[in-house]
Protein backbone atom coordinates (compact mmCIF):
# COMPACT_ATOMS: atom_id res chain seq x y z
CA UNK A 1 0.00 0.00 0.00
CA UNK A 2 1.53 3.53 -0.85
CA UNK A 3 1.73 6.04 1.59
CA UNK A 4 -1.29 7.84 0.26
CA UNK A 5 -3.56 5.31 0.53
CA UNK A 6 -2.48 4.52 4.16
CA UNK A 7 -2.96 8.25 4.68
CA UNK A 8 -6.55 7.96 3.43
CA UNK A 9 -7.47 4.93 5.18
CA UNK A 10 -6.10 6.03 8.66
CA UNK A 11 -7.95 9.23 8.04
CA UNK A 12 -11.34 6.97 7.53
CA UNK A 13 -10.86 4.90 10.68
CA UNK A 14 -10.73 8.20 12.58
CA UNK A 15 -10.05 8.87 15.98
CA UNK A 16 -8.84 5.28 17.43
CA UNK A 17 -9.99 3.27 19.97
CA UNK A 18 -12.00 6.27 21.80
CA UNK A 19 -13.29 7.57 17.89
CA UNK A 20 -14.51 4.55 16.75
CA UNK A 21 -18.24 3.51 16.35
CA UNK A 22 -20.55 0.64 17.57
CA UNK A 23 -21.55 -1.27 14.37
CA UNK A 24 -21.42 2.11 12.13
CA UNK A 25 -18.86 4.12 10.56
CA UNK A 26 -17.40 6.76 12.83
CA UNK A 27 -19.21 10.43 12.97
CA UNK A 28 -16.23 11.87 11.29
CA UNK A 29 -13.45 11.45 9.47
CA UNK A 30 -10.74 13.29 11.15
CA UNK A 31 -7.11 13.74 11.10
CA UNK A 32 -4.55 10.86 13.03
CA UNK A 33 -3.35 11.88 16.47
CA UNK A 34 -0.31 13.39 15.21
CA UNK A 35 2.63 15.68 16.64
CA UNK A 36 2.16 19.21 14.88
CA UNK A 37 5.48 21.43 13.80
CA UNK A 38 4.70 25.10 12.63
CA UNK A 39 7.10 25.49 10.00
CA UNK A 40 6.14 29.01 9.46
CA UNK A 41 8.41 31.56 10.76
CA UNK A 42 6.94 33.69 13.68
CA UNK A 43 5.98 37.16 12.74
CA UNK A 44 8.45 39.46 14.59
CA UNK A 45 6.28 43.26 15.16
CA UNK A 46 9.43 44.68 16.96
CA UNK A 47 13.02 45.47 15.67
CA UNK A 48 15.58 44.41 17.60
CA UNK A 49 15.47 47.76 19.77
CA UNK A 50 12.10 47.36 20.49
CA UNK A 51 12.96 43.80 21.98
CA UNK A 52 15.53 45.22 24.47
CA UNK A 53 13.10 48.16 25.16
CA UNK A 54 10.18 45.62 26.54
CA UNK A 55 13.30 43.73 28.39
CA UNK A 56 14.26 47.13 29.73
CA UNK A 57 11.00 47.73 30.80
CA UNK A 58 10.25 44.63 32.81
CA UNK A 59 13.38 44.20 34.27
CA UNK A 60 13.17 47.79 35.66
CA UNK A 61 9.77 46.60 37.01
CA UNK A 62 11.60 44.12 38.57
CA UNK A 63 14.62 46.42 39.99
CA UNK A 64 13.09 49.69 41.35
CA UNK A 65 9.01 48.71 41.09
CA UNK A 66 9.02 45.52 42.67
CA UNK A 67 6.10 42.61 42.60
CA UNK A 68 4.04 41.88 45.77
CA UNK A 69 4.08 38.12 46.74
CA UNK A 70 1.37 36.82 48.89
CA UNK A 71 3.23 33.57 50.05
CA UNK A 72 5.43 33.60 52.80
CA UNK A 73 7.29 30.79 51.58
CA UNK A 74 8.01 32.31 48.24
CA UNK A 75 9.47 35.26 49.91
CA UNK A 76 11.84 33.26 52.22
CA UNK A 77 12.81 31.43 49.14
CA UNK A 78 13.77 34.73 46.80
CA UNK A 79 14.92 36.66 50.03
CA UNK A 80 17.63 33.67 50.55
CA UNK A 81 18.50 33.62 46.82
CA UNK A 82 19.19 37.49 46.79
CA UNK A 83 16.29 39.50 46.47
CA UNK A 84 15.37 42.09 48.26
CA UNK A 85 12.24 42.40 50.29
CA UNK A 86 10.02 44.88 51.88
CA UNK A 87 7.05 43.33 53.34
CA UNK A 88 5.51 41.55 50.30
CA UNK A 89 7.38 43.84 48.44
CA UNK A 90 9.78 41.64 46.29
CA UNK A 91 12.36 43.22 43.88
CA UNK A 92 15.23 41.47 41.99
CA UNK A 93 18.29 42.56 39.89
CA UNK A 94 18.21 41.96 36.37
CA UNK A 95 21.42 40.07 36.57
CA UNK A 96 19.41 37.53 39.19
CA UNK A 97 16.53 37.57 36.62
CA UNK A 98 18.72 36.37 33.42
CA UNK A 99 20.80 33.81 35.52
CA UNK A 100 17.77 31.54 36.80
CA UNK A 101 16.02 32.19 33.20
CA UNK A 102 18.59 30.69 31.81
CA UNK A 103 18.29 27.38 33.87
CA UNK A 104 14.71 26.76 32.50
CA UNK A 105 14.98 24.36 29.62
CA UNK A 106 13.16 25.75 25.86
CA UNK A 107 11.35 22.62 25.31
CA UNK A 108 10.21 19.46 27.49
CA UNK A 109 7.92 16.62 27.25
CA UNK A 110 4.68 15.58 29.14
CA UNK A 111 3.87 11.80 29.36
CA UNK A 112 0.32 10.85 30.07
CA UNK A 113 -0.79 8.06 31.24
CA UNK A 114 -0.49 6.26 27.71
CA UNK A 115 2.55 7.05 25.78
CA UNK A 116 1.86 7.27 22.56
CA UNK A 117 0.11 10.58 24.02
CA UNK A 118 3.43 12.07 24.92
CA UNK A 119 3.33 15.83 24.36
CA UNK A 120 6.49 17.91 23.61
CA UNK A 121 6.44 21.94 24.56
CA UNK A 122 8.86 24.33 22.63
CA UNK A 123 10.67 24.45 19.92
CA UNK A 124 8.82 24.70 16.27
CA UNK A 125 5.64 22.20 18.20
CA UNK A 126 1.67 23.34 19.00
CA UNK A 127 -0.69 21.28 21.05
CA UNK A 128 -4.29 22.54 21.69
CA UNK A 129 -6.40 22.07 24.46
CA UNK A 130 -10.26 22.01 25.68
CA UNK A 131 -11.77 25.23 27.16
CA UNK A 132 -11.41 25.38 30.71
CA UNK A 133 -13.33 26.85 34.02
CA UNK A 134 -15.81 28.33 32.38
CA UNK A 135 -18.73 28.29 34.84
CA UNK A 136 -21.76 28.02 32.49
CA UNK A 137 -22.17 25.88 29.11
CA UNK A 138 -24.68 25.80 26.32
CA UNK A 139 -25.99 23.84 23.09
CA UNK A 140 -28.70 24.51 20.82
CA UNK A 141 -31.14 21.91 23.21
CA UNK A 142 -30.46 22.85 26.25
CA UNK A 143 -29.78 26.85 26.06
CA UNK A 144 -27.23 27.73 28.47
CA UNK A 145 -27.29 26.05 31.78
CA UNK A 146 -25.33 26.22 34.88
CA UNK A 147 -22.40 23.53 34.53
CA UNK A 148 -22.87 19.81 35.59
CA UNK A 149 -21.20 16.43 36.20
CA UNK A 150 -22.79 15.21 33.09
CA UNK A 151 -21.82 18.18 30.96
CA UNK A 152 -18.48 17.74 32.43
CA UNK A 153 -17.71 14.23 31.30
CA UNK A 154 -19.17 15.04 27.89
CA UNK A 155 -16.62 17.41 27.07
CA UNK A 156 -14.08 15.64 28.42
CA UNK A 157 -15.31 13.02 25.96
CA UNK A 158 -15.36 15.14 23.30
CA UNK A 159 -11.44 15.78 24.61
CA UNK A 160 -10.88 12.36 24.28
CA UNK A 161 -12.51 12.08 20.88
CA UNK A 162 -11.08 14.63 19.28
CA UNK A 163 -7.40 13.92 17.79
CA UNK A 164 -6.47 17.26 17.21
CA UNK A 165 -6.82 17.95 21.24
CA UNK A 166 -3.57 16.92 22.56
CA UNK A 167 -4.12 17.56 25.65
CA UNK A 168 -6.94 17.75 28.58
CA UNK A 169 -6.83 21.13 30.50
CA UNK A 170 -8.43 22.33 33.20
CA UNK A 171 -12.49 21.42 33.66
CA UNK A 172 -14.02 21.80 30.31
CA UNK A 173 -16.77 23.27 32.89
CA UNK A 174 -17.00 23.57 36.63
CA UNK A 175 -19.85 21.03 37.74
CA UNK A 176 -21.37 22.81 40.12
CA UNK A 177 -23.51 20.32 41.36
CA UNK A 178 -20.44 18.53 42.85
CA UNK A 179 -19.32 20.04 46.33
CA UNK A 180 -16.21 21.90 46.41
CA UNK A 181 -14.57 19.69 48.63
CA UNK A 182 -14.44 16.96 46.68
CA UNK A 183 -15.10 17.77 43.37
CA UNK A 184 -11.26 17.71 42.12
CA UNK A 185 -11.54 13.80 43.09
CA UNK A 186 -14.48 13.28 40.99
CA UNK A 187 -13.43 15.15 38.28
CA UNK A 188 -9.42 13.74 38.15
CA UNK A 189 -10.99 10.14 38.43
CA UNK A 190 -13.40 11.00 34.94
CA UNK A 191 -10.37 13.04 33.26
CA UNK A 192 -7.74 10.11 34.43
CA UNK A 193 -10.54 7.00 32.93
CA UNK A 194 -12.34 8.78 30.13
CA UNK A 195 -9.30 10.04 28.45
CA UNK A 196 -5.70 8.64 28.52
CA UNK A 197 -4.23 12.39 27.40
CA UNK A 198 -1.79 14.67 29.52
CA UNK A 199 -4.07 16.09 32.36
CA UNK A 200 -3.75 19.59 34.27
CA UNK A 201 -4.07 20.22 38.25
CA UNK A 202 -5.85 23.51 39.82
CA UNK A 203 -3.02 25.57 42.11
CA UNK A 204 -6.46 26.05 44.38
CA UNK A 205 -4.88 24.91 47.65
CA UNK A 206 -2.51 22.22 48.91
CA UNK A 207 -4.98 18.97 48.88
CA UNK A 208 -5.99 19.54 45.62
CA UNK A 209 -2.91 19.95 44.06
CA UNK A 210 -1.47 17.07 45.93
CA UNK A 211 -4.27 14.89 45.40
CA UNK A 212 -4.27 15.22 41.43
CA UNK A 213 -0.31 14.03 41.41
CA UNK A 214 -1.25 11.01 43.50
CA UNK A 215 -4.06 10.65 41.05
CA UNK A 216 -2.19 10.65 38.31
CA UNK A 217 0.80 8.79 39.75
CA UNK A 218 -1.51 6.11 40.25
CA UNK A 219 -2.91 6.35 36.98
CA UNK A 220 0.24 6.33 35.02
CA UNK A 221 0.84 3.01 37.26
CA UNK A 222 4.10 4.70 38.71
CA UNK A 223 6.31 4.55 41.84
CA UNK A 224 7.34 7.73 43.51
CA UNK A 225 10.49 8.24 42.26
CA UNK A 226 9.06 7.07 38.71
CA UNK A 227 6.64 10.15 38.91
CA UNK A 228 9.05 12.45 40.09
CA UNK A 229 11.87 11.63 36.79
CA UNK A 230 10.15 13.25 34.40
CA UNK A 231 7.02 15.63 33.30
CA UNK A 232 3.10 13.79 33.93
CA UNK A 233 0.50 16.55 34.36
CA UNK A 234 1.49 20.16 34.80
CA UNK A 235 -0.67 23.31 36.18
CA UNK A 236 -0.99 26.81 34.92
CA UNK A 237 -0.86 29.97 37.44
CA UNK A 238 -1.98 33.48 36.98
CA UNK A 239 -0.48 36.61 38.57
CA UNK A 240 -3.37 38.75 40.31
CA UNK A 241 -2.64 41.91 38.34
CA UNK A 242 -1.18 45.17 38.49
CA UNK A 243 1.87 43.17 39.80
CA UNK A 244 0.82 40.30 42.21
CA UNK A 245 1.40 36.72 42.76
CA UNK A 246 -1.44 35.15 45.36
CA UNK A 247 -0.84 32.63 47.97
CA UNK A 248 -2.63 29.32 46.35
CA UNK A 249 -0.98 29.68 43.15
CA UNK A 250 2.49 29.89 43.81
CA UNK A 251 2.07 27.65 46.73
CA UNK A 252 0.62 24.56 43.81
CA UNK A 253 3.42 25.91 41.59
CA UNK A 254 6.31 25.21 43.97
CA UNK A 255 4.60 21.89 44.88
CA UNK A 256 4.93 20.79 41.51
CA UNK A 257 8.42 22.15 40.87
CA UNK A 258 9.88 19.97 44.00
CA UNK A 259 8.15 17.03 41.97
CA UNK A 260 9.56 17.83 38.57
CA UNK A 261 6.34 18.56 37.25
CA UNK A 262 6.05 21.77 34.69
CA UNK A 263 3.89 25.10 35.58
CA UNK A 264 2.63 27.57 32.87
CA UNK A 265 3.12 30.93 34.39
CA UNK A 266 0.35 33.37 32.66
CA UNK A 267 -0.48 36.76 33.65
CA UNK A 268 -4.15 37.89 32.46
CA UNK A 269 -3.36 41.45 31.77
CA UNK A 270 -6.18 43.23 30.28
CA UNK A 271 -4.92 46.82 28.61
CA UNK A 272 -6.75 49.59 30.27
CA UNK A 273 -7.87 47.87 33.42
CA UNK A 274 -5.11 45.49 34.85
CA UNK A 275 -2.39 47.13 32.89
CA UNK A 276 -1.17 50.05 30.75
CA UNK A 277 -3.62 50.94 28.20
CA UNK A 278 -1.04 50.78 25.41
CA UNK A 279 -0.65 47.06 24.21
CA UNK A 280 3.41 46.93 24.65
CA UNK A 281 3.02 48.41 28.06
CA UNK A 282 0.73 45.72 28.89
CA UNK A 283 3.25 43.09 27.62
CA UNK A 284 5.68 44.79 29.32
CA UNK A 285 4.50 44.31 32.84
CA UNK A 286 2.89 40.72 32.07
CA UNK A 287 6.66 39.57 30.96
CA UNK A 288 7.81 40.99 34.86
CA UNK A 289 4.69 39.61 36.46
CA UNK A 290 6.08 35.97 34.49
CA UNK A 291 9.27 36.19 35.01
CA UNK A 292 9.54 36.62 38.88
CA UNK A 293 7.58 33.09 38.66
CA UNK A 294 9.65 31.28 36.75
CA UNK A 295 12.87 32.66 39.01
CA UNK A 296 11.26 30.94 41.68
CA UNK A 297 10.91 27.46 40.07
CA UNK A 298 14.16 27.53 38.89
CA UNK A 299 15.48 28.45 42.93
CA UNK A 300 13.39 25.51 43.72
CA UNK A 301 14.83 22.97 40.88
CA UNK A 302 16.87 24.38 38.77
CA UNK A 303 16.25 23.19 34.84
CA UNK A 304 12.44 22.14 36.21
CA UNK A 305 10.26 22.90 33.14
CA UNK A 306 8.02 25.73 32.59
CA UNK A 307 6.43 27.87 30.22
CA UNK A 308 5.66 32.16 29.66
CA UNK A 309 1.66 32.31 28.92
CA UNK A 310 0.22 35.30 27.68
CA UNK A 311 -3.22 36.56 27.81
CA UNK A 312 -3.01 39.86 27.34
CA UNK A 313 -5.99 41.68 25.62
CA UNK A 314 -7.70 44.85 25.70
CA UNK A 315 -11.26 46.03 27.29
CA UNK A 316 -13.86 47.55 25.76
CA UNK A 317 -13.22 50.77 26.76
CA UNK A 318 -16.84 51.92 26.52
CA UNK A 319 -18.06 49.13 28.90
CA UNK A 320 -15.01 47.53 30.12
CA UNK A 321 -15.91 44.38 29.30
CA UNK A 322 -13.02 42.14 28.18
CA UNK A 323 -12.32 41.98 24.56
CA UNK A 324 -10.64 39.01 22.74
CA UNK A 325 -10.08 38.15 19.20
CA UNK A 326 -8.96 41.93 18.42
CA UNK A 327 -6.37 43.38 15.88
CA UNK A 328 -4.42 44.24 19.72
CA UNK A 329 -4.63 40.69 20.97
CA UNK A 330 -3.07 39.60 17.85
CA UNK A 331 0.05 42.04 18.30
CA UNK A 332 0.10 41.54 21.49
CA UNK A 333 0.56 37.58 21.03
CA UNK A 334 3.07 38.17 18.40
CA UNK A 335 5.54 40.67 20.87
CA UNK A 336 4.92 38.28 23.60
CA UNK A 337 6.06 35.16 21.31
CA UNK A 338 9.02 37.78 20.66
CA UNK A 339 9.54 37.94 24.16
CA UNK A 340 9.61 34.42 25.15
CA UNK A 341 11.80 33.44 22.84
CA UNK A 342 13.77 36.25 24.06
CA UNK A 343 14.65 34.44 27.22
CA UNK A 344 14.41 30.75 25.67
CA UNK A 345 11.05 30.03 27.32
CA UNK A 346 8.13 27.98 24.92
CA UNK A 347 5.11 30.54 24.87
CA UNK A 348 0.94 29.47 25.79
CA UNK A 349 -1.77 31.47 24.22
CA UNK A 350 -5.09 31.43 24.20
CA UNK A 351 -8.06 30.48 21.86
CA UNK A 352 -10.67 33.31 23.05
CA UNK A 353 -13.63 34.75 21.95
CA UNK A 354 -16.13 37.62 23.62
CA UNK A 355 -19.28 36.08 21.78
CA UNK A 356 -21.70 35.12 23.34
CA UNK A 357 -23.13 32.62 20.72
CA UNK A 358 -21.73 30.27 17.89
CA UNK A 359 -22.08 32.88 15.53
CA UNK A 360 -19.77 34.63 13.00
CA UNK A 361 -18.20 36.89 15.45
CA UNK A 362 -16.83 33.60 17.61
CA UNK A 363 -15.65 32.46 14.61
CA UNK A 364 -13.97 35.40 13.02
CA UNK A 365 -13.32 36.47 17.12
CA UNK A 366 -11.00 32.83 17.30
CA UNK A 367 -9.78 32.87 14.31
CA UNK A 368 -7.95 36.34 15.09
CA UNK A 369 -6.82 34.57 18.34
CA UNK A 370 -5.79 31.44 16.27
CA UNK A 371 -3.60 33.25 13.85
CA UNK A 372 -2.13 35.18 16.42
CA UNK A 373 -1.02 31.26 18.03
CA UNK A 374 -0.29 30.35 14.90
CA UNK A 375 1.84 33.72 13.77
CA UNK A 376 3.51 34.03 16.91
CA UNK A 377 5.26 30.59 17.78
CA UNK A 378 2.97 29.32 20.69
CA UNK A 379 3.75 25.95 21.57
CA UNK A 380 0.53 25.67 23.72
CA UNK A 381 -2.63 27.10 22.98
CA UNK A 382 -4.87 27.13 25.88
CA UNK A 383 -9.07 26.79 25.57
CA UNK A 384 -8.72 25.99 22.06
CA UNK A 385 -11.78 24.30 21.62
CA UNK A 386 -15.59 25.09 22.62
CA UNK A 387 -14.54 28.92 24.22
CA UNK A 388 -17.34 31.52 24.51
CA UNK A 389 -18.44 34.76 26.78
CA UNK A 390 -15.05 35.72 27.35
CA UNK A 391 -15.02 31.86 29.06
CA UNK A 392 -17.84 32.36 30.77
CA UNK A 393 -19.40 29.83 28.47
CA UNK A 394 -18.74 26.23 27.18
CA UNK A 395 -20.02 25.50 24.40
CA UNK A 396 -20.89 22.03 22.52
CA UNK A 397 -21.65 23.36 18.92
CA UNK A 398 -18.40 25.74 19.20
CA UNK A 399 -16.45 22.63 20.64
CA UNK A 400 -16.63 20.92 17.43
CA UNK A 401 -16.97 23.87 15.25
CA UNK A 402 -13.13 25.01 16.48
CA UNK A 403 -12.02 21.70 16.30
CA UNK A 404 -12.61 21.90 12.42
CA UNK A 405 -10.69 25.12 11.92
CA UNK A 406 -7.98 23.36 14.45
CA UNK A 407 -7.20 20.79 11.91
CA UNK A 408 -7.38 23.23 9.41
CA UNK A 409 -4.40 24.77 10.78
CA UNK A 410 -2.89 21.12 11.28
CA UNK A 411 -2.97 20.69 7.97
CA UNK A 412 -2.03 24.26 6.50
CA UNK A 413 1.20 23.72 8.85
CA UNK A 414 2.33 20.24 6.86
CA UNK A 415 5.21 20.62 5.37
CA UNK A 416 5.36 21.45 1.77
CA UNK A 417 7.34 19.25 -0.81
CA UNK A 418 8.64 19.91 -3.98
CA UNK A 419 9.44 16.50 -5.60
CA UNK A 420 8.93 15.44 -8.99
CA UNK A 421 5.10 14.12 -8.29
CA UNK A 422 4.65 17.78 -6.71
CA UNK A 423 5.42 19.63 -9.54
CA UNK A 424 3.43 17.42 -11.87
CA UNK A 425 5.17 18.28 -15.17
CA UNK A 426 4.44 14.62 -16.35
CA UNK A 427 0.52 15.10 -15.91
CA UNK A 428 0.66 19.30 -17.25
CA UNK A 429 2.55 17.73 -20.53
CA UNK A 430 0.05 14.87 -20.66
CA UNK A 431 -3.00 17.12 -20.18
CA UNK A 432 -1.90 19.96 -22.52
CA UNK A 433 -3.41 23.12 -23.48
CA UNK A 434 -7.11 23.19 -23.20
CA UNK A 435 -7.67 20.27 -20.84
CA UNK A 436 -8.74 18.97 -17.55
CA UNK A 437 -7.14 17.11 -14.67
CA UNK A 438 -10.27 15.60 -13.57
CA UNK A 439 -9.42 12.14 -15.04
CA UNK A 440 -5.78 11.70 -14.85
CA UNK A 441 -3.81 8.99 -13.02
CA UNK A 442 -1.87 11.83 -11.34
CA UNK A 443 -5.33 12.94 -9.71
CA UNK A 444 -6.87 9.67 -9.36
CA UNK A 445 -4.42 8.45 -6.86
CA UNK A 446 -4.50 11.45 -5.04
CA UNK A 447 -7.55 12.96 -5.11
CA UNK A 448 -8.74 11.51 -1.48
CA UNK A 449 -5.94 13.01 0.44
CA UNK A 450 -4.88 16.09 -1.75
CA UNK A 451 -6.93 18.40 0.06
CA UNK A 452 -8.54 19.33 3.34
CA UNK A 453 -11.84 18.00 3.93
CA UNK A 454 -14.10 19.54 6.81
CA UNK A 455 -16.53 17.89 8.62
CA UNK A 456 -18.62 20.70 9.43
CA UNK A 457 -18.57 22.89 6.77
CA UNK A 458 -20.95 22.39 4.04
CA UNK A 459 -19.47 22.82 0.53
CA UNK A 460 -22.50 22.22 -1.59
CA UNK A 461 -24.36 24.51 -3.78
CA UNK A 462 -27.58 26.74 -2.64
CA UNK A 463 -29.88 24.40 -4.07
CA UNK A 464 -28.46 21.30 -2.43
CA UNK A 465 -28.13 22.82 0.79
CA UNK A 466 -31.71 24.29 0.90
CA UNK A 467 -33.22 20.50 -0.53
CA UNK A 468 -31.66 19.03 2.56
CA UNK A 469 -33.32 21.58 5.01
CA UNK A 470 -31.09 24.76 4.69
CA UNK A 471 -28.86 23.11 7.88
CA UNK A 472 -26.45 26.26 9.23
CA UNK A 473 -23.15 25.51 10.58
CA UNK A 474 -24.26 25.23 14.60
CA UNK A 475 -26.78 22.89 13.92
CA UNK A 476 -24.59 20.88 11.72
CA UNK A 477 -22.34 20.78 14.97
CA UNK A 478 -25.03 19.97 17.12
CA UNK A 479 -25.96 16.64 15.17
CA UNK A 480 -22.11 15.62 15.34
CA UNK A 481 -21.45 15.81 18.93
CA UNK A 482 -24.68 13.87 19.83
CA UNK A 483 -23.48 11.31 17.43
CA UNK A 484 -19.59 11.52 18.96
CA UNK A 485 -20.97 10.90 22.50
CA UNK A 486 -23.41 8.38 21.58
CA UNK A 487 -20.49 5.90 19.93
CA UNK A 488 -17.87 7.52 22.76
CA UNK A 489 -15.87 4.27 23.91
CA UNK A 490 -13.57 5.51 26.92
CA UNK A 491 -9.96 4.31 26.44
CA UNK A 492 -8.11 0.60 28.37
CA UNK A 493 -7.53 1.25 31.71
CA UNK A 494 -5.73 -2.04 33.57
CA UNK A 495 -8.39 -3.24 36.00
CA UNK A 496 -6.44 -2.85 39.16
CA UNK A 497 -4.69 0.25 38.14
CA UNK A 498 -8.93 1.74 37.91
CA UNK A 499 -9.74 0.09 41.34
CA UNK A 500 -6.74 1.92 43.29
CA UNK A 501 -7.67 5.20 41.84
CA UNK A 502 -11.25 4.59 42.60
CA UNK A 503 -9.84 3.38 46.47
CA UNK A 504 -8.20 6.70 46.24
CA UNK A 505 -10.66 8.86 45.87
CA UNK A 506 -12.86 7.41 48.29
CA UNK A 507 -10.41 7.15 50.58
CA UNK A 508 -10.13 11.13 50.33
CA UNK A 509 -13.83 11.77 50.03
CA UNK A 510 -14.22 10.27 53.46
CA UNK A 511 -11.40 12.63 55.20
CA UNK A 512 -12.89 15.49 53.71
CA UNK A 513 -11.44 16.35 50.73
CA UNK A 514 -10.02 19.62 49.74
CA UNK A 515 -11.04 22.49 52.64
CA UNK A 516 -13.49 25.15 51.55
CA UNK A 517 -15.09 28.48 52.27
CA UNK A 518 -18.28 27.01 53.04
Amino acid sequence: MNEVSAEAKHRRRGGGRAGNVRGKGPAISQLPWQEVINIDNPTEPLPPEGVAAVHDGAMRILEEIGIEILNPEAIQILKDAGATVNGENVRMGRDMVMEYIAKAPSHFTITPRNPAKTITIGDRRIVFGNVSSPPNYSNLDEGRKSGTHKAYQDFIKLTQYFNCIHFAGGYPVEPMDLHPSIRHLDCLYDKLTLTDKVVHAYSLGAERVEDVMEMTRIACGLTHEEFNAKPRMYTNINSTSPLKHDFPMLDGMMRLARRGQPTVVTPFTLAGAMAPVTMVGAVTQSIAEALIAIVLIQIIKPGCPCAIGTFTSNVDMKTGAPAFGTPDYVRATQVTGQMARYYGLPLRSTNACAANCPDAQAAWESMFSMWAAVTSGTNIVYHAAGWLEGGLCASYEKFVMDCDVLQQFIWYMKPVTTGPDDIALDAIKDVGPGGHFFGTPHTQERYETAFYSPFVSDWSNFENWQDRGSIRTPERANKLWKQILAEFEAPPMDEAIREELAAFVEKRKAEGGAPTDF
